[in-house]
């Protein structure tokens, strides 16, 4: 039988992770396994389902390590017998055929292995009783700018660079071969096109699963996120020096236009102000 975990991580956002929970325990098919990565955050509560648990891991000085993270709670799933991995960032709600049809995905020859993604639909805010699972399905369409076949379809290969890390499957074998998330990457950005990078050079395919649906929970954004300025460009950096291009250029571009970074001609590099 496989045995299918699903791994989140969370600093804050208890009431979307509250959600989450809820709707992880609604799947038709359920994980074996529900690790919730939790950082710096002593208060997470316990998960809803009884086969959830509680991974803690501390801060790093230079900012929420998301990388670790998932290899943490990836790490704890394997150590469980995981065969297969399903990461939701934390805002994410699953449908309720999300875990099934990621596990009928990677039970299959034609995608095992593969890098599973799933459609994801960006929610408008909330009522104030909150989100309805039962509605939540009709309230937004997939993402545009990334694949969303119909469930029961597939779209397999096309650019690296669409992957996100939202919510994505991979088999453990699939995992172990990628070595996970670089962990050099700390805070805001870069890591998951550093890691879809990774599986372009390895000759990992990316498959659009149709029927691995997830939706969005609305929260404030920032645009461009200068909250985040020294995350992005010391990790926007690091993927230029191993990769020789630049991730997150909309982002990059838009700091150089407030004045915030300036682009060294001598040194071919983004640095800031």
């Amino acid at each position: 039988m496989t045995r299918v975990a699903v791994v989140t991580v969370v600093h804050g956002r208890h009431a979307h992770l509250a959600l989450q929970m809820q709707a992880v325990a609604r799947s038709i098919r359920r994980p074996d396994d529900y690790i919730v990565v939790a950082v710096d955050d002593e208060f997470v509560p316990e998960p809803v389902d009884s086969r959830g648990r509680v991974v803690q891991l501390p801060a790093h000085p230079l900012g929420l390590p998301i990388a670790a993270a998932r290899n943490a709670g990836a790490e704890a799933a394997l150590t469980g017998g995981a065969d297969v991995l399903v990461f939701l960032d934390v805002d994410c709600v699953p449908g309720p055929e999300l875990v099934g049809a990621y596990e009928t995905a990677a039970v299959s020859p034609d995608l095992r292995d593969d890098i599973l993604c799933g459609p994801v639909a960006y929610l408008p805010p909330a009522p104030p009783e909150g989100y309805d699972l039962e509605s939540i399905a009709t309230l937004a369409a997939p993402h545009s700018a990334r694949p969303a076949p119909q469930p029961g379809e597939v779209i397999r290969g096309g650019d690296h660079d669409l992957f996100w890390s939202l919510s994505f499957a991979v088999t453990a074998a699939t995992w172990r071969r990628l070595g996970g998330f670089d962990e050099a990457y700390v805070g805001y950005g870069g890591e998951d096109t550093d890691f879809a990078a990774s599986a372009a050079e390895k000759g990992i395919e990316l498959a659009w699963i149709g029927a691995a649906r997830a939706y969005h929970q609305h929260h404030a954004v920032e645009s461009p996120p200068v909250s985040h300025l020294d995350d992005i460009v010391r990790n926007a950096v690091l993927f230029h020096e191993r990769w020789g291009r630049w991730p997150m250029i909309g982002w990059l571009t838009a700091f150089e236009e407030a004045g915030l970074i300036t682009h060294s001609p001598i040194r071919g590099v983004y640095e800031k102000l």
